[in-house]
């Protein structure tokens, strides 16, 4: 049994130009398992930590230069490795901001991959078919490299295998129609010739995918008519490769249903012994022109889950650490995945529930032999009312479709409410982007019919995501329905930097006396109206603002408006500088997870007001932080201080010229700057009793009976 989970966008991708494919080279492991290495075609090389959805470092090579293949990591030397022009292979390390500061050697062929494993050296595959370790290889750059391919012999395909401290490089080969497969290995070093089998109108392998599982590697390989085979070799080989062009056996594992339309492209992954997963191939039950991920059980030849992905998708497909990487569209997306131990019981969706009702009310036999006529009888009559059921809800599903297509709000809100009440959650979760995208198209068709609480209805089902349905919000912008947009925005993980953009931009630019009339989320208005309220500790004990202690309170100055301000560079001035409304709107885009490189150009698009705006706002929202008023409030959702932190920055290094000679903004920045300013000192002289700190938090660990007095000199 598995299942795929709800997926988020890791970052978008853009489709090159006058090629059918998208804009990514590879996806490759990074430094952890919460870290993967995104190169493009954009002359990008991107680190992004999965859980957080950002990027964490970036590097570009210069315009006119191309990233060759897909960069990776090399976990020996904890460094970064690509080839760019073909014979430049560049390393460098993640503190390196320049790539072309960093050590690069120009070698004497054109180098194919680099490809790298887990805590071994990576190996360097060149278009020729020869093989150097990168240290060897970088040790002599110009050394003379073999030619092991003929010459017009081309590779299509390469990996690289580890097991029992045993490396192995795959590669297969395209040479006028006859396609082969060569496996090189190490210690002792050979290199064996496979010729794949051959059949009428049978094509070329378009996907591979290679395990190792015991002592034996496990290659899976996927054709246009879609049929998976498997072949099996052995990790250790006594063959030398003088035998020959071996015959590479295989054995059918799985038939992919085709559909009517004819198939371009397509992608599979082996997941664990027993799953894979398949991108480019229709849904059996599905209708045309829909673009699945589906996970197959290969044992029992059963679809065990599927996922409908939003836009094209292209034959790529990675799998790391229990998630799927798929491009879609023009994005990058991150499916999570669990598959179960593989069972008859499991494959047929019939394994016992854990609910005690559920399995008083029908129990399941996974022998065939131990099977009685009565229990096959009736197992049989339990599967036709279930498919009776399946092909009920399938049915339904169209008719509401259609429903849509004519009736009025009312109607459809009606229907659509019921529809979720009844239908099984297995069938919501595929139901409810088609019912979106369907409301959606005729909302943008149909200037009178908007039904904003069949929208809301959808969303609470959590099942819906913005790459389900992208012009979900593009239409609620339109619209000006800004209290579905802060649903959304609380739901959906997944949303592009430019429609975060946008969404702000429709925030700044709706005036306060509007955004009163909307009905908000009340918990986000609440928040907001009780740190309006709310008094800070300092003007309450006399306190400052936290980090800031200045000469002027050691002094017996008066408290006039010149040492307010030299003690508390932000006192003044110190009210909400938007309404209630706008800035509970405002905290939910704080709180929306972005990568710092695709916003930045975004953010460039807000007017100067805008950001002038913005800047007070997330002033207001530090000072109150800074006086822990946010603490008094009780409220679900909550921007935190790093994140009002994080977005000063960018809006400072999107908008900073503009910023330094607009004269309205000139007292803004100043504040800003006094406040880093005493932060700055504060951290300094925090730094200077770091030592002594250390010392009495040592002291603290001794014993010193009942009572003790003790002297600490600070230094």
């Amino acid at each position: 049994m598995a299942a795929l989970y709800e997926g988020y966008t890791l970052c978008g991708v853009g489709a090159v130009q006058n090629s059918s494919n998208i804009g990514i080279l590879g996806v490759e492991q990074g430094r952890d398992i919460d870290h993967v290495l995104v190169t493009d075609s954009s002359r990008c090389i991107t680190i992004y930590k999965v859980s957080d959805q950002r990027a964490t470092g970036s590097w570009s090579v210069k315009q006119g230069q191309i990233i060759s293949c897909p960069a990776v990591f090399n976990t020996q030397s904890q460094e970064y490795v690509v080839v760019t022009d073909d014979k430049v292979v560049r390393v460098w390390k993640e503190d390196d901001v320049n790539l072309e500061k960093a050590f690069k050697a120009t070698v004497s062929a054109d180098v194919l991959r680099v490809l790298s494993a887990t805590d071994s050296e990576p190996v360097v595959l060149f278009c020729c078919g020869a093989v150097r370790f990168l240290d060897l290889l970088l040790a002599s750059p110009q050394q003379p490299i073999e030619h092991v391919l003929a010459e017009d012999e081309i590779i299509r395909w390469s990996t690289i295998v580890k097991a029992e401290h045993q490396l192995v490089i795959l590669f297969s080969t395209e040479q006028r129609g006859e396609h082969c497969l060569y496996v090189q290995r190490f210690n002792p070093n050979t290199l064996v010739k496979h010729r794949f089998e051959t059949e009428p109108c049978l094509s070329a392998p378009i996907s591979f995918s290679a395990t190792c599982r015991g002592s034996n590697i496990h290659l899976l390989y996927l054709y246009l008519n879609g049929s998976v085979y498997e072949s099996v070799l052995p990790l250790r080989s006594s063959s030398t490769g003088a035998e020959g062009v071996l015959a590479l056996s295989r054995s059918l594992c799985l038939s992919l249903p085709l559909g009517e339309e004819k198939l371009m492209s397509g992608a599979v992954v082996v997941l664990d012994e027993a799953h894979v997963a398949v991108v480019g191939f229709p849904h059996p039950s599905a209708g045309a022109c829909k673009d699945y991920l589906c996970i197959w059980n290969t044992h029992f030849q059963t679809l065990q889950a599927c996922k409908e992905m939003a836009g094209r998708i292209y034959s790529q497909l990675w799998c790391y650490s229990g998630k799927l990487y798929i491009p879609h569209g023009k994005m990058l997306s991150v499916i999570p995945f669990e598959c179960q131990k593989s069972s008859l019981a499991a494959a047929l969706g019939k394994l016992k529930q854990t609910s005690q009702s559920e399995s008083k009310s029908c129990s399941f036999v996974s022998s065939w032999t131990a099977q009685t006529y009565s229990d096959v009888t009736q197992t049989t009559e339990i599967k036709s009312r279930m498919a009776t059921r399946n092909n009920s809800n399938v049915k339904s599903v169209d008719q509401l479709i259609e429903h849509i297509k004519t009736s009025a709000v009312e109607d459809v809100q009606a229907e659509v409410g019921e529809f979720i009440r009844r239908t099984p959650q297995a069938d919501l979760q595929l139901a409810v982007g088609r019912v979106a995208l369907e409301l959606v198209s005729r909302s943008q068709t149909d200037a009178n019919f908007y039904p904003q609480c069949v929208f809301l209805q959808l969303l609470e089902t959590r099942y819906l995501c913005y790459s389900v349905c992208p012009e979900l919000l593009s239409l609620a912008m339109v619209k000006k329905d800004l209290h579905l947009c802060q649903i959304a925005f609380q739901i959906f993980s997944d949303i592009p930097e430019a429609v975060t953009c946008a969404y702000l931009k429709t925030i700044l630019s709706t005036s306060d006396s509007e955004m009163e009339t909307v009905n908000l989320d009340t918990d986000s208005v609440m928040f907001m109206k009780e740190l309006t309220r709310a008094q800070s500790r300092s003007d309450e004990e006399g306190g400052q603002l936290n980090g800031f202690c200045s000469p002027a309170l050691e002094s017996d100055v008066s408290d006039t408006l010149s040492n307010k301000l030299q003690r508390d560079p932000l006192a003044l001035d110190m009210s909400c500088p938007v309404g209630l409304h706008k800035g509970a709107l405002l905290n939910e885009v704080l709180q929306t997870a972005y990568s710092d490189r695709p916003l930045l150009p975004h953010l460039k698009d807000l007017t100067v007001p805008q950001v002038i705006v913005f800047l007070q706002y997330l002033r207001f929202l530090y000072f109150k932080y800074c006086h822990d008023a946010h603490k008094q409030i009780r409220a679900l959702r909550t921007p935190s201080i790093s994140q009002i932190i994080d977005w000063v920055c960018l809006l400072l290094d999107a908008h900073f010229t503009v910023l330094a000679v607009a004269p309205e903004a000139k007292r803004l920045i100043s504040d800003l700057h006094k406040f880093v300013r005493s932060q700055v000192k504060l951290y300094a002289e925090l730094g200077k009793i770091e030592g002594s700190l250390q010392v009495l938090n040592s002291k603290r660990s001794e014993d010193f009976g009942m009572y003790a007095i003790q002297v600490i000199e600070l230094f």
